[in-house]
């Protein structure tokens, strides 16, 4: 296929769309709020008044991001809003288009929850069908991997990619340019790419909302990455619990293989690539890079000490390449603008956007893109709205893996470096909001209950650690703790962090150490003699021998 071809696939696709188009949101979040039912009584009012398609396209469309608003309904060109739509008021809204009046409630397409935002990844979630790649290709969908088979060689897509200043979405932060410059120039024929759709911290749904809102996009920004570094054959990795995330996948690799975006000889290419869907079980643990390629490989999902890391012997012991949802979303982007282009948002050393799940005691919640170096409170208080009684006391950004940032620092710009100096971490986009009625004792014990269900066992300290934490937590909480408990899980969360195995018995202490920096005196209350025999809120953790 030439790239006049693709071109006329999208001109078709646009000639056929109607003058208005209302796009109702079908998510997993929105079904579940029976959307599904929103969407066929608009249609079924369309073909009572005999509205033919080409005035009045009724689309189901992905996640608009007002989730706690939902389900969601926006008419095109108009910029118009509905929102808490039912199925009753369906047939109002295509009244309302012929003169009528709507009973839905009208929502602000311009609230600062859609004004502030960024859109990179979620450039085109919410505005097409996910199911029709002719809608993905009519909005400039596949012309940036065009353009680098054709136009770019592999080392050129590296540079753009490395000048970017994208890092890793997935948590970590590693520089992206430079991890496909590794596996790049690693020797053999045969190198493979996973995308990490493990996404598996508690309210935290990214990867899911992208995948099913655009998973065009994230094949687009795979096969760019496979031709860059030399891979032929990908794996995206997503857990069962996302059905409708992995149905929408299967659909868009068909028909990227019959379009020949994918497969043999791309683009009328040399480049050879194939994608094939793993589905994981759900284990937290399989989020970690080894766990998830012994999953794979059809192994139990256990990490394995590094080095070799993946770059250099990953999947079947071949170079691998293995990035997050989010971070393949942003590629078509990058390669299509320039890397300049995307090194101009964000901040020195967290360039772009980051799209964050805002959940909790918030007004506003749902999905957000943003750019790097925004502060927490512009999040919170202008785009969330607030906490909907009373203050916010803390922030948990990083999933079981971060920590709790008290409301005295909201005004941290969110970044890498700065949340890690906070006491948190950027993880992969979870952001929960908590009030002043919220114990972080007891917030500190939900994360380390999960991270002692999740660990694989592989390693004691993470394996007898969490459990052990879990319990001098719960000691605490039932008022039956001493100060030397206290300082016992202050030696804990020392050894588990600098002893285990891999990320997640590393991390698991953070929910701990960050609340008894910042709220150590809610300890102390519920220590055995109580405030009487406070600490300094000063006093470092006890270091293990």
């Amino acid at each position: 296929m030439e790239l006049v071809e693709l071109r006329e696939i999208g001109e078709r696709e646009k000639s056929k769309q109607g003058k208005i188009r209302v796009h109702c949101c079908t998510s997993t979040g929105c079904q579940a709020a029976n959307s599904l039912g929103v969407l066929k009584n608009l249609q079924t009012a369309c073909k009572e008044k005999g509205l033919d398609s080409d005035r009045i396209q009724v689309v189901s469309v992905g996640c608009m991001g007002f989730c706690g608003r939902g389900p969601l309904v926006q008419v095109e060109p108009e910029n118009k809003l509905y929102e808490q739509v039912t199925p009753e008021d369906a047939p109002s809204i295509i009244d309302a288009l012929e003169g009528g009046t709507s009973t839905a409630i009208e929502g602000n397409s311009e609230h600062p929850f859609f004004a502030r935002q960024v859109r990179i990844v979620r450039e085109t979630s919410g505005k097409i069908d996910p199911d029709r790649i002719d809608e993905y290709i009519a909005v400039g969908g596949y012309e940036s991997l065009y353009k680098a088979v054709h136009d770019l060689t592999p080392q050129e897509i590296l540079d753009e990619v490395t000048k970017s200043g994208l890092r890793g979405r997935g948590g970590g932060g590693y520089p992206t340019g430079l991890k496909w410059a590794t596996v790049a120039k690693m020797p053999g024929r045969q190198k493979y790419l996973i995308c990490n759709a493990d996404e598996g911290d508690p309210g935290a749904f990214m990867d899911r909302s992208v995948l099913e809102s655009d998973p065009h996009r994230v094949l687009e920004g795979m096969a760019i990455a496979a031709y860059a570094v030399g891979a032929s054959e990908g794996y995206i990795y997503v857990r069962a619990e996302y059905p409708l995330a992995i149905q929408r996948l299967q659909t868009a690799i068909k028909q990227a293989k019959r379009y020949g975006i994918l497969g043999s000889q791309i683009f009328d290419s040399p480049f050879d690539f194939k994608i094939e869907i793993r589905i994981g079980a759900g284990a937290f643990v399989c989020g970690e890079e080894t766990a998830l390629m012994q999953s794979i490989e059809g192994g139990r999902g256990n990490p394995r000490p590094r080095p070799p890391y993946p770059a250099q012997a990953g999947l079947w012991t071949c170079p691998t390449l293995i990035n997050n949802v989010e971070t393949f979303a942003n590629i078509p982007a990058i390669v299509r603008e320039g890397g300049e282009w995307y090194a101009s948002i964000g901040t020195e050393n967290s360039k772009g956007t980051k799209v964050f799940a805002l959940t909790g005691k918030i007004r506003n919640n749902g999905l957000i893109e943003v750019p790097m170096g925004i502060t927490l409170r512009e999040i919170v208080e202008e785009m969330g709205g607030g906490v909907p009684d009373g203050e916010v006391k803390a922030v948990q950004t990083g999933g079981p893996s971060g920590g709790c940032i008290p409301a005295s620092m909201l005004d941290t710009p969110v970044g890498y470096d700065s949340l890690i100096k906070a006491g948190s971490m950027m993880g992969s986009g979870g952001m929960v909001v908590m009030d002043k009625g919220t114990s972080m004792v007891e917030v500190a014990r939900f994360y380390m209950e999960f991270c002692r269900g999740e660990s694989c066992g592989k390693c004691i300290p993470c394996r007898a650690g969490t459990v052990q934490m879990y319990q001098l937590l719960t000691k605490i909480i039932n008022k039956q703790a001493t100060q030397r408990d206290l300082e016992k899980l202050e030696e804990l969360c020392d050894m588990v962090k600098n002893t285990s195995l891999c990320g997640l018995g590393m991390t698991a202490p953070n929910p701990v150490v960050s609340t008894l920096r910042y709220f150590r005196e809610e300890y102390m209350a519920l220590i055995d003699g109580g405030p009487d025999r406070q600490v300094s809120a000063s006093q470092q953790p006890a270091k293990i021998g």
